[in-house]
């Protein structure tokens, strides 16, 4: 009997991976986060299985629920939505389990904040732009932030930020970072993404406040701030450079002797990146 914690991705159901919706697919006993998870990602289950969601149960009833089925040799297949390894609260499970002698494994699922970036069709890491994403929250009731992680101290690298579970401090987002990024910051809010009623909201820090007020929305956001998100004239990459040469691109004397027919190694023929 395995636990199975399985990332569901962050709304749409075809984001999940082909293992996780295999292991949903055999598990008898389904437990998920009701209000993050799809329905249709739940109803990969079997008809049969025993599916319960967990938004309103405390984690003992969630652990009892866990070692029932492993009474019963039954696999568990535990559905968090985006990737488990952030903001999940995996950790307390798997620590209770390893206290019961109960073995589980982690599939990992697509994070909100990809998805929210291929909703955008924006890269996060543009070259002399910024090469550094941070992922972060700022601080609420159920999870203070540890000393060192104040928002207004992670703003000092003016890299990328994704940051999650705040949109209802929307005015202290603006005011940390105002001093770091500048009033004229691009900000861009994405409410449920992958979900159909996703929307995605544009300002920069000293417009953002009024316009995320006006949208009413106050959960399930995420607040990226960031120079990516207005720099069209940014450079390329060098991996694509003529020049630049790599053991996949060694240049144009060895692809000529490659070309020819050369012996030995030097004439074995390489893939080349796109």
């Amino acid at each position: 009997m395995t636990v199975h914690f399985i990332g569901a991705g962050p709304g749409d159901p075809d984001l999940i991976t082909v293992k996780g919706r295999k292991l949903i697919e055999r598990s008898p006993v389904l437990l998920y986060a009701g209000s993050l998870v799809p329905e249709a990602v739940v109803a990969y289950a079997p008809k049969d299985a025993l599916v319960i969601d967990t938004a309103p149960l405390t984690l003992d009833e969630i652990l009892a629920h866990m070692m029932e089925a492993h009474e019963k040799g039954q696999e568990v297949a535990r559905v968090h939505s985006g990737d488990p390894s952030i903001y999940g609260a995996i950790a307390e499970q798997m620590r209770r389990l390893d206290a019961l002698g109960i073995d589980y494994d982690v599939t990992p699922g697509v994070p909100a904040f990809a998805a929210a970036a291929a909703l955008l069709k924006t890269e996060l890491t543009l070259p002399e732009v910024s090469q550094t994403i941070i992922i972060t929250r700022t601080e609420g009731k159920a999870s203070p932030m540890p000393k060192g992680e104040e928002l207004a101290a992670l703003g000092a690298s003016r890299a990328t930020l994704a940051i999650h579970l705040s949109v209802r401090n929307i005015h202290r987002v603006v005011a940390e970072l105002t001093p770091h990024y500048g009033a004229d910051c691009p900000v861009v809010v994405v409410f449920r993404v992958g979900w159909p009623d996703a929307a995605v909201i544009r300002g920069r820090l000293d417009t953002i406040r009024d316009l995320v007020k006006a949208s009413k929305i106050t959960r399930t956001a995420l607040i990226f701030v960031g120079r990516v998100f207005e720099n069209e004239s940014f450079s390329e990459s060098r991996l694509y450079h003529p020049d630049h040469r790599h053991i996949l691109r060694p240049g144009k004397k060895n692809a000529g002797r490659k070309a020819r027919g050369g012996s030995g190694a030097a004439a074995k023929a390489l893939p080349l990146p796109e």
